[in-house]
């Protein structure tokens, strides 16, 4: 056989539609996606950074053209892995815990890594961070954050019929899923869950919308319990619980207020909008249908939790 017409055999062979990985254009450099489980908090399969963010990295193995960096305890063990990154995503406790503002010069270090175009997100408490030390910063990365007493962080069942057009939403499902899912975030100013803004470049895209009940508004929230008068005197309007943004500097960023149960996981809408999101900050192409990934059993759930010691129950 020539070896031009082997090579043309070949190529067709690796074209194949019958292939299970996503598919990537073989010409272009793989997109590296470096993601930070927090520290341990909260009882066991609440804030299961380690074990959900093994799982994810599990599944986006089967992604072309996607490489996963992932560190564990709150940051990486080498700074150096941040210089062919092209997306960092913290999934962890935030506030004075974020890990971002756990070490000298972590803030700075993601401000100039922002700057130079690398994507940034945010999941659960991640979102959070004391607005006078980052709360800028962030609403200039992902679009906004969680402000203390502004914001509120109820657990509840949050319904998502309707999706925009956007590459995270592809392929998900409408769902309902109890969650600790906050809302009012504070975001930078004309950004709001009314649909897609752009803003100075920023290009602003409520991804997941809700409407809490007159209840979920009225509280308990987890803390502070509230109710916050704020909060109540908005019933009726709704909430985006997801965002996703696209800078000015070539960079996206997304934040997503779930992920405080661990079982959630086990959804497979709520698994593939948080696949979905992982792959386009880091700019690999989503499919029409969405990053495909296996179902997580009830063995694997309980794979990889972080060892704590169970609440002891009141009384």
């Amino acid at each position: 056989m020539k070896r031009s017409t082997f090579l043309r055999l070949a190529l067709a062979a690796s074209a194949s539609p019958g292939l299970s990985r996503t598919s990537f254009a073989e010409s272009e450099k793989p997109r590296k996606l470096v993601l930070i489980a927090g520290q341990p908090s909260h009882p066991p399969m609440m804030h299961e950074f380690r074990a959900g963010t093994i799982l994810l990295e599990k599944r986006l193995t089967e992604v072309n053209g996607l490489n996963v960096d992932r560190a564990e305890m709150g940051w990486v063990k080498d700074e150096h892995t941040f210089d062919d990154a092209d997306a960092v995503v913290c999934f962890s406790d935030g506030n004075g815990r974020h890990p971002v503002l756990q070490g000298e010069g972590r803030l700075e270090k993601v401000e100039s890594l922002v700057c130079n175009g690398i994507g940034f997100g945010c999941m659960h408490f991640g979102v959070e961070v004391p607005k006078d030390t980052a709360g800028s910063q962030f609403r200039k990365w992902i679009g906004g954050c969680y402000e203390n007493q502004w914001s509120c962080n109820p657990i509840w069942d949050a319904t998502f019929d309707q999706f925009p057009d956007h590459p995270i939403t592809r392929g998900v499902a409408p769902f309902t899923i109890k969650d600790e899912w906050y809302f009012n975030m504070r975001f930078s100013d004309g950004f709001t869950a009314e649909g897609p803004n752009e803003i100075d470049g920023v290009k602003f895209t409520p991804v997941l919308i809700a409407a809490p009940s007159d209840e979920t508004r009225d509280g308990p929230y987890v803390h502070p319990k509230g109710p916050y008068p704020h909060i109540q005197a908005a019933k009726g309007r709704k909430e985006a619980v997801m965002w996703a943004v696209e800078r000015p500097d070539g960079g996206r960023g997304f934040g997503f207020t779930g992920g405080h149960f661990h079982v959630n996981w086990q959804n497979d809408s709520f698994r593939k909008i948080i696949l979905n999101a992982l792959c386009w900050v880091a700019k690999v192409d989503v499919p029409a249908e969405g990053i495909a990934s296996a179902a997580v059993s009830d063995d694997e759930i309980n794979q990889n939790l972080d060892n704590k010691k169970p609440r002891r129950a009141a009384g």
